[in-house]
């Protein structure tokens, strides 16, 4: 008699049915969804929710206690670190039944189990994707246009602002040499006037010169002159002295 027995006991022993369920709860946390029976997935359902209630308190305790059942670390592991933090604010209901088709063989009804926080498909916080419509495609279509229009009008302005650009530094370019054949010109005239001047100082200098030599000259030839006189001066008032010089 069965008494109070009232979950699904699987046509298995204890044992056997608790080994069972501690397999199928680590390939769940490993891979998040298998694929098993309905009555298989409904016993499941019931064995590892309170374990994942447990995992939400981290302590020495909660991971000794939920060892017991699952007999595997990597299982552990992935409890309390990944799943528990993604079912932190659930109060419940940690995972889905999804029902398929019958199986060929037995007709066994399949179903998939899976965690609800771990699946995508169903999250409804996602951002609803517009409906397109034909209607708009003109709109769609004259919009591209104008943006067309748009970047050709911008990269029109670009290379006019570059050809301005480049206009400009030629401009500088040619002033900065109108400059410095300025400043050649100015170095090349200093330089001549430099020239001019020290020729001109030659000249002035060598006038002098010959101005000095002019008049020592005179000087030599006026004392010649005066020594001459004087001597026939005094042969003159001495007639001895001319008598001498005629000896």
């Amino acid at each position: 008699m069965r008494h109070g027995k009232k979950f699904n006991h699987l046509s298995r022993k204890s044992a056997h049915r608790k080994a069972m369920l501690a397999n199928m709860a680590c390939s769940l946390i490993e891979h998040k969804r298998i694929k098993t029976t309905l009555a298989k997935a409904k016993a499941l359902r019931v064995y590892i929710e309170p374990l994942i209630t447990k995992s939400k308190n981290d302590t020495t305790h909660s991971r000794r206690i939920v060892f017991s059942y699952l007999k595997q670390k990597e299982a552990i592991t992935e409890l309390f670190s990944d799943i528990a933090t993604k079912v932190a604010d659930r109060p419940g209901g940690y995972v889905r039944i999804l029902k398929l088709g019958n199986r060929l063989g037995d007709n066994a009804q399949m179903s998939y189990i899976e965690f609800v926080d771990f699946n995508e498909d169903y999250i409804t916080d996602k951002p609803t994707r517009k409906k397109s419509r034909r209607a708009k495609k003109k709109a769609i279509q004259v919009e591209a246009a104008v943006v067309d229009e748009a970047a050709v009008v911008d990269e029109v302005v670009e290379d006019a602002v570059k050809a301005d650009e480049a206009v400009v530094v030629d401009e500088v370019v040619e002033d900065a040499v109108k400059a410095d054949e300025a400043a050649v010109v100015d170095e090349v005239v200093e330089d001549a006037v430099k020239a001019d001047e020290a020729v001109v100082v030659d000249e002035v200098v060598e006038d002098a010169v010959k101005a000095d030599e002019a008049v020592v000259v005179d000087e030599v030839v006026e004392d010649a002159v005066k020594t001459d006189e004087e001597e026939v001066e005094d042969d003159n008032k001495n007639p001895e002295n001319k008598e001498q010089k005629g000896e």
